[in-house]
């Protein structure tokens, strides 16, 4: 069932927030009149999205794209590489690590190495630097958290929303966790409600959609995480290769390592396999340091049972290959744990072929590009 007003809201900061708004909607305002410009590329470009601070899917999302785009296309994705260590424009190459592109482009480039990957805080710049490219030659780009970017005008805004979380029920920062009013979702052509548990009753469907209130000509679908087998984090140490979650065991001690905005998810479904776990949360983009590396090996040492692991998310992962103070003893034992995006209600059909449309469609040396060229010119 929807919960009602989930949503923690921090009513004495409802001021700030009303002055922050003030700020935000006249940036907007200044898109909407055309005083400040959006740049439209002559390039399919994807935008995935959000107007929540706060973890809402977006990197399994992009890799849902990933996965279904690449076959077909030369697929880039642009991220401003949150927490990097470098500057600028920077492509990813099989040197970078998280330290120097951020931790979710670089589990994207680990995962998908066949693609290209760069960071960059100037969108347009970062586009035209992928545009530029002859091998390969880029034809479709894909935004990672660019809602709010709007000096580009992607040809889909994809945004997402938590199930838990909806932003309906929120308000604006600092009060609530809103980065611009929900009037920005007038600007997204999907909206997907994330996160979603595997079956959602006909009475909270309806209920979403009332909530959302969304016009005719955008799309609403929902979509749930799939957990796959554990993967080691460091395969050169660990000889046993993956292991099937569901062969987790009630017996078995697990500490459970997470970085990230919301890690009520990831304790919900180990939790299915055993209560045993112990967890050591951070902040998210948490970038681990020698006494946290000390931390994780006390609290693994102080686990009682001799059938014990350390499970950490894939961004999480994406981050501690790169801390030297991990002991040998530690890496054996450490697994990530993968997600996967999964649509609901049948409506995966639907969703890939809109947006394989739209990337053909719209390809360089389509005729439809082509013409949509001269009409700019």
């Amino acid at each position: 069932m929807v919960e009602e007003n989930p949503v923690k809201i921090k009513q004495w900061l409802y001021p700030a927030s009303f002055l922050y708004g003030v700020v935000v909607n006249l940036r907007n305002k200044l898109f909407d009149w055309k005083i400040l410009r959006s740049t439209i590329y002559s390039i399919p470009v994807i935008c995935v999205g959000n107007i929540a601070a706060g973890g809402t899917g977006k990197t399994p999302h992009t890799e849902y794209l990933i996965k279904l785009l690449r076959n077909e296309f030369h697929v880039a994705v642009l991220s401003r590489g949150y927490k990097r260590k470098t500057k600028g424009y920077v492509l990813a190459n099989s040197q970078s690590n998280a330290r120097s592109i951020g931790d979710e482009p670089y589990q994207i480039k680990k995962k998908f190495p066949e693609i290209c990957v760069a960071v960059g805080g100037n969108r347009c710049r970062g586009i035209e630097k992928l545009y530029s490219l002859r091998n390969p030659r880029i034809d479709v780009i894909l935004l990672d958290d660019a809602f709010q970017h709007r000096y580009v005008q992607a040809g889909i805004n994809i945004l997402l929303t938590d199930y838990h979380c909806l932003y309906s029920d929120d308000v604006l920062l600092p009060a609530g966790h809103l980065r611009e009013s929900i009037y920005g979702k007038d600007r997204a052509s999907m909206v997907i409600v994330t996160k979603c548990p595997p079956y959602i009753s006909p009475i909270d469907y309806n209920i979403i959609i009332k909530k959302l209130a969304l016009y005719p000509y955008q799309q609403l679908y929902f979509s749930t995480f799939e957990y796959g087998d554990l993967i080691p984090v460091f395969p050169d140490i660990q000889t046993t290769g993956k292991r099937e979650l569901e062969n987790l065991t009630k017996d078995e001690d697990v500490l459970l390592i997470t970085g990230i905005a919301s890690p009520a998810r990831v304790i919900e479904e180990l939790e299915k396999y055993t209560s045993r776990i112990d967890i050591l949360s951070f902040a998210d983009h948490h970038d681990y340091n020698k006494e946290d590396i000390a931390l994780m090996e006390q609290r693994f040492n102080d686990l009682k049972s001799e059938k014990r692991l350390i499970i950490t998310t894939e961004k999480d992962a994406a981050r501690l290959v790169s801390c030297p103070k991990i002991t040998d003893e530690i890496k054996k034992w450490m697994y990530a744990l993968p997600i996967e995006v999964k649509f609901l209600k049948e409506q995966q059909n639907t969703f890939n072929k809109h947006i394989i449309d739209y990337v053909r469609k719209n390809k360089r040396d389509s005729i439809f590009s082509e013409r949509k060229n001269r009409l700019e010119t």
